[in-house]
């Protein structure tokens, strides 16, 4: 019994002076934090000292703890810099799940490239960031850095929990700024969080969160940017490219950019415009010139991916464009701005946020915001908008990358808010036409003409691109309901002009209809089927979110086999909801012909998470009709 004690005293000391050396052990996060979560924050602080209008400091602390290698993606151990900004210290230490030191990680064994691959006109925009291959899971990563510029325009917005899966047990923030800088700041989500302002004054700002769990993922929700809290900051009084700017007000502030960043950056060689004038020749129109000019764009130039911000908002020179033939989106619609002019054709710069995903610039807050240009042609009272970076979007078209938002387009008057164009839920069609056939074996054989506008194009159209082996694995995935599926001839109509994409596909299949006995069975809506799953969620968190709402119409013509009769078949359907509505019709032409029509509209929209059990029941709904099954009896 003595002995046992004394063994059992000894490790309680050596346990304990160890859990003094060790730093940030695995063992030591609460439960409620390892639950549903691959990294754990135990440490995220930021430091920014705002020294005047032309000087920055930002210090970093960021230590996580991997507890798996899907949360290697939450280190954030990375740090740009080029001309205006400088990293003065960066490094990391690595911890054992015992917080036992395994490594230290200085400067040198930092990664150092270009942020931007092939292309030297951006050499001095690198990044520092640490490529690290763990050995065994769970570790710690302490990573530290102190990054100085003298671009006050951008003051890094606090957005700690970068996405679900990641919980947090403490984060700060400290801000610090002269009077005078008209220094600003807008909080997003806080109701949700232990959030606590700890300084709001007219010199320091400062915050810490503590103890938030990690999120699931739930289908359809929206954004992290618009669940998770974050805090926007800017000057009114900044620094940027060199220059001093002014943000009080939208007008001003794309006055600003236009008379100081964007002036002299159109300047083109001589034998360029008489090109172009000669391109356009003696059309007036100026929508007709731009289409003329777009085209000429698209084809002889390429896209460099260079986000806003890298590389600075000043755009690259047009008549480097020009000889170079490649640009980032900056400098893509700049130089469409500049062919646009040589030919007497008004365009305006436009600054945006380029995701699927709509995100809005903040239009009560005045600052440095987006990560993407287009370019803004005025129409009457509208304006048509050019995705300057693409080869391949219609002329006008705005895709699922900028459709939809609220944009700054930056006029020499000033600057403007304006929504970007919004594609009616109708307006957003697949129109399916076609016919096929069983034969007495229950074989499959159909052709199939799907036209798709609206949004939808986006998507469809990309198709015509892909790879064959890429367009054959697109069609067995799109028609997952049809078994041995077989693709026959392929055809593709891209008509740019009215913006509609036409696939016209002729399939078939062996064994689709099921024979047993003296009957056979077939599911009666073969092109269009919905085979989706909405998942059950129980005790949904988030609120859901359908971006984009739609319009599926069908008219199918089916050919029966000879000697059968038709013994069961299924009854017309309708169902209306919040969500949208659905419907089917069987209308039998002859003892061997019938007409299928189906159509499916659904609605956009934000719908609380106390709403999602009734979308899934719709879908399901929608599920249950689309499988409906014919049934044949031999004769």
């Amino acid at each position: 019994m003595k002995k046992t004690f004394f063994a059992l005293f000894l490790l309680l000391i050596n346990l304990n002076l160890f859990a003094q050396k060790s730093t940030y052990p695995v063992f030591s996060i609460p439960d409620s934090l390892t639950q549903n979560a691959n990294a754990v924050l135990r440490l995220d602080q930021m430091d920014i000292v705002i020294a005047s209008q032309r000087s920055m400091n930002i210090k970093t602390q960021r230590i996580v703890s991997v507890l798996n290698e899907k949360g290697l993606r939450d280190i954030g151990a990375y740090s740009h810099y080029d001309k205006t900004t400088s990293v003065k210290n960066i490094e990391a230490i690595v911890y054992d799940a015992l917080g036992n030191e395994i490594k230290k990680i200085r400067r040198k064994d930092f990664k150092d490239q270009s942020a931007v691959s092939g292309s030297t006109l951006f050499s001095d925009n690198r990044i520092l960031y640490l490529d690290y291959t763990p050995i065994l899971y769970p570790f710690t990563i302490a990573f530290s850095s102190e990054v100085e510029t003298s671009n006050t325009a951008f003051i890094p917005k606090w957005y700690f929990i970068g996405g679900y899966n990641l919980s947090v047990e403490k984060c700060i923030l400290n801000v610090t700024f002269p009077k005078g800088l008209g220094f600003k700041k807008k909080e997003f989500k806080f109701d949700l969080f232990d959030i606590k302002k700890t300084a709001d004054t007219d010199t320091n700002l400062s915050y810490t969160a503590t103890n938030i769990p990690a999120q699931k993922q739930e289908d359809l929700s929206p954004s992290p940017s618009d669940l998770f809290p974050k805090v926007m900051m800017g000057l009114e009084n900044f620094h940027l490219e060199g220059v001093d700017g002014n943000a009080t007000t939208w007008e001003a502030f794309g006055k600003w950019y236009s008379d100081k960043i964007l002036t002299g950056t159109t300047v083109l060689p001589e034998e360029t415009k008489v090109k172009i004038k000669a391109l356009v020749g003696d059309e007036q129109d100026p929508i007709k010139k731009a289409k003329i000019i777009y085209d000429y764009v698209q084809k002889r130039s390429r896209y460099v991916n260079i986000a806003v911000g890298i590389g600075g908002w000043k755009p690259m020179q047009a008549n480097d464009v020009d000889r170079l033939g490649y640009g980032d989106c900056k400098a893509l619609s700049n130089y469409t701005k500049a062919l646009l002019q040589a030919v007497d054709v008004p365009s305006y710069n436009t600054i945006l946020y380029g995701d699927r995903y709509k995100e809005n610039i903040q239009s009560d807050f005045v600052s440095m915001q987006g990560n993407h240009m287009i370019l803004a042609i005025p129409n009457k009272d509208n304006y048509v908008w050019l995705e300057c970076t693409s080869q391949d979007d219609p002329f006008g078209y705005q895709g699922t990358f900028t459709d939809d938002r609220d944009v700054l387009v930056v006029k020499p008057e000033g600057g403007e808010i304006v929504r970007t164009k919004i594609y009616d839920d109708k307006g957003n069609t697949q129109e399916g036409k076609g016919v096929y056939t069983i034969d007495q074996a229950g074989n499959f054989s159909g052709i199939l003409k799907i036209a798709s506008q609206g949004s939808v194009y986006a998507s469809k159209s990309q198709v015509e691109t892909m790879q064959p082996n890429e367009k054959e694995e697109h069609y067995k995935d799109y028609w997952d309901n049809i078994n041995n599926l077989k693709l026959g001839k392929i055809t593709f109509t891209n008509d740019k002009e009215n913006i509609r994409f036409i696939e016209d596909v002729q399939l078939s299949a062996v064994n689709y209809g099921t024979l047993t006995g003296n009957k056979m069975i077939f599911v009666v809506d073969a092109f269009n089927q919905y085979t989706g799953n909405v998942k059950r969620i129980r005790n949904r968190k988030n609120p859901f979110q359908i971006q984009r709402g739609y319009l599926d119409t069908d008219e199918i013509e089916i050919n029966l086999p000879e000697g059968f009769s038709i013994e069961f078949l299924p009854s017309n359907y309708e169902l209306k909801g919040k969500f949208g509505e659905y419907k089917t019709e069987i209308i039998k032409k002859d003892n061997n012909k019938l007409t299928y029509k189906r159509s499916m509209f659904l609605n956009k929209g934000k719908y609380s998470n106390k709403e999602y059990d009734e979308y899934r029941l719709f879908m399901e709904q929608v599920s249950r009709n689309d499988n409906a099954k014919i049934i044949l009896t031999k004769n």
